[in-house]
């Protein structure tokens, strides 16, 4: 490779010309603006400017607003009493003011398909609270401080977690039952609510305990502590609010996932009692029905309420997931 003098410069040599373009045509200092008087937005701020730009949130905010009325102020849609029977009307097809007609014992099925959703969705909702709570503290003290309490905490929740969900709340609700069997309506909602719970919170564990082991390490903890945090400060102001993403979405998804347990647990006769208006009572009265090909439409209604009540809190839960999942901004 030849040589250059010293003294010779770059600029004068072939090939090594360079054009500076005059400074009014970069304007560096319009580009790198940033307008530093509005604060940061969070991570929920963005998480629901990309949830209100996303169709099915809405569709799901539509079916679910719809049940919360009905769960609400179910007098809205019927002035018929749900428990009221009239054999003479047994199985009796639809008819003016009874647009899903009657069942075998008599009770109008668009009555008992309205106030049923009152027990199903309290379930749910009652179930899913029960089963966050102590899965979002358990796994976010097992994930954060680890050692002995993380192999204590795991274990334990590895044994619940072995068990299937329904089994277990079925073989707890047989021992229920012979033990207690007339526990009014509460008693039997929250039996069925701390049945289900009980081999429910592992899962919420296991969710929260891996988002707190990922958020932990993240520099802003670390200033956090180098400012005198302690670690419970730390934990609970910090780390438990920025790992709360995945376990929002579980929870959402959950709701739909207890109701439709708790209808099963009833259709199989261990659930609710049959004097407690339920989707999953009245699906259960309906099976025979359906078997000799009677009258379909008994079971549909109750039936069709509760897989559209599912659909929107599933629904739900895959719109809050694409908005609190960053990697789905990237997809876009």
């Amino acid at each position: 490779m030849p040589e250059f003098p010293a003294d010779v410069p770059r600029a004068a040599l072939p090939g090594q010309e360079r054009f500076v373009a005059p400074l009014d045509q970069t304007p560096l200092a319009e580009t790198g603006s940033f307008d530093d008087s509005r604060p940061p937005e969070n991570q929920w701020k963005e998480a629901w400017k990309r949830l209100r730009r996303n169709w099915i949130f809405w569709v799901s905010v539509a079916l679910l607003a719809v049940v919360a009325v009905v769960v609400l102020l179910p007098q809205w849609f019927t002035d018929l009493d749900p428990t009221y029977a009239q054999l003479s009307r047994s199985l009796e097809g639809p008819s003016e003011g009874h647009p899903a007609g009657f069942d075998r014992q008599g009770y109008d099925v668009f009555a008992r398909t309205i106030y049923g959703a009152r027990a199903s969705v309290l379930v749910g909702v009652l179930c899913t609270i029960v089963v966050t709570v102590p899965g979002v503290v358990l796994g976010a003290m097992a994930g954060f401080y680890g050692g002995w309490l993380d192999a204590v905490i795991s274990r334990v929740a590895d044994v619940f977690f072995a068990i299937p969900l329904l089994l277990g709340a079925l073989v707890g609700l047989a021992i229920i039952n012979n033990l207690w069997p007339d526990r009014g309506y509460w008693g039997s909602i929250l039996t069925v609510v701390f049945a289900l719970a009980a081999f429910g919170w592992p899962q919420v564990l296991r969710i929260a305990r891996g988002a707190v082991l990922e958020v932990k390490n993240l520099e802003f903890v670390d200033a956090a502590r180098a400012i005198g945090k302690t670690r419970r400060a730390n934990l609970w102001g910090h780390v438990v609010p920025n790992s709360l993403a995945p376990v929002i979405v579980l929870a959402t998804v959950s709701l739909g996932v207890y109701i439709v347990a708790e209808a099963t647990l009833s259709f199989l006769g261990l659930g609710l009692p049959p004097s407690i208006v339920s989707w999953g009572n009245d699906i259960s009265a309906a099976q025979n029905q359906v078997r000799s090909g009677q009258r379909l439409g008994v079971m549909f209604w109750p039936a069709s309420a509760l897989a559209l009540t599912s659909l929107g809190f599933i629904l739900l839960g895959d719109a809050v997931s694409d908005a609190l999942d960053p990697k789905s901004r990237n997809r876009e």
